[in-house]
């Protein structure tokens, strides 16, 4: 299994991004796909999530201006990203909760993406 995000890059304060993410391989359940970030000396935050049936929750610090989504059919995630500020400069990651093969649900992780806003 893996996950591969795309849509990182520079981007001007008040500008935005989408970030996709698509996981690929044998997946026979995929649960709750969330997007996390991690800014250079902070901890590795949930930025946004969403559940196979679409709820969807988000940090208090991105409430408003970002947006999770899914492709269920594509096994993809989305994050619309407006508004940007430049404290939302961070590397990005994908996480997926999925069943593949074996009985259990596993978290998987893509490699990251970098977001960086400039002032």
């Amino acid at each position: 299994v893996q996950l591969v995000e795309s849509g990182g890059g520079l981007v001007q304060a008040g500008g935005s991004l989408r970030l996709s993410c698509a996981a690929s391989g044998i997946i026979f359940s995929l649960n709750t796909m969330s997007w996390y970030r991690q800014a250079p000396g902070k901890q590795r935050e949930r930025v946004a999530a969403i559940t196979s049936f679409g709820s969807t929750n988000y940090a208090d610090s991105v409430k408003g201006r970002f947006t999770i989504s899914r492709d269920n059919a594509k096994n993809t995630v989305y994050l619309e990203m407006n508004s940007l500020k430049p404290e939302d400069t961070a590397v990005y990651y994908c996480n997926a909760a999925l069943r593949s093969d074996s009985p259990s649900f596993v978290s998987y992780w893509g490699q990251g993406t970098q977001v960086t806003v400039s002032s």
